[in-house]
């Protein structure tokens, strides 16, 4: 398949990105790059070996990630990453409307803002949360009243104190071997083909880059994402039963960001 127009112009900005931290010695970010925009980055990184660079969306386990250029061993110093995180919440909880995702993101989009200015969007208890590019923030702050039917104020947050980190469940499933397709079919309830067409989607990623290969074999600390299902990290073969099953045992954590 050939490179779409829009991966040429994501691939072009990311090197002048990294030429520009590299001549001037300084620190240069992206926009938040989408899983997809992430790959594209992965595609090219022979042509950035001369340059450190980090992804980060505000908290470990987030999906939407800016790249940084440069690091504090080559350029001497260190710096912020440029990223805020807001709290949307209702003005009379008692009369909001049951808020998604979804309406979060719809909101913020109808501020004619571009998406690369929004990272991840959490919803807990009926209130947003959403990572985005400082130079953003305080407009989203004047700007966004109402989310769906229900008036809302945005103030920022402090992630260490009002994020609550999702915790994972401890899971064992019995499959035959440790191959992906085969841990995702259990651990969801999935035919076999329902697995395959996961990975033949692209819905399917191991350690932050998209996965194909539904033969793939886990090893310990791998961490896999399926969308629209949830994350884990396989820990590793457990044991044998005595019909040749094994058990393996995985952090799982459920979809529902």
């Amino acid at each position: 398949m050939g490179e779409t127009r829009e991966e040429e112009i994501l691939k072009r900005h990311v090197k002048d990105l990294a030429q520009k931290s590299y001549r001037q010695n300084v620190y240069t970010f992206s926009g938040f790059l989408s899983e997809a925009d992430q790959d594209a980055l992965f595609c090219i990184q022979k042509d950035l070996s001369y340059i450190s660079w980090t992804l980060f969306g505000g908290s470990e386990d987030a999906e939407r990630k800016i790249v940084r250029f440069g690091s504090e061993q080559d350029l001497g110093y260190e710096e912020a990453w440029p990223i805020c995180l807001l709290k949307i919440e209702p003005l009379l909880k008692k009369f909001a409307d049951d808020l998604s995702h979804r309406d979060f993101l719809g909101a913020l989009m109808n501020l004619g803002i571009d998406r690369s200015t929004l990272g991840d969007i959490y919803v807990q208890e009926n209130v947003g949360y959403v990572w985005c590019l400082q130079s953003i923030a305080d407009y989203i702050k004047e700007s966004l009243d109402q989310v769906k039917h229900t008036n809302v104020r945005v103030v920022d947050a402090d992630p260490l104190t009002e994020l609550k980190a999702q915790e994972p469940q401890e899971e064992e499933v019995l499959v035959s071997s440790s191959r992906i397709d085969g841990v995702i079919s259990h651990l969801y309830h999935l035919s076999r083909s329902e697995s395959i067409e996961l990975f033949r989607t692209q819905k399917v990623r191991v350690n932050g880059r998209a996965c194909e290969n539904n033969s793939y074999m886990l090893k310990a600390s791998d961490g896999v994402s399926v969308r629209g299902y949830g994350k884990f990290t396989y820990e590793g073969l457990q044991g044998e039963t005595r019909k040749g099953k094994e058990r393996v045992r995985l952090l799982v954590y459920r979809a529902g960001k």
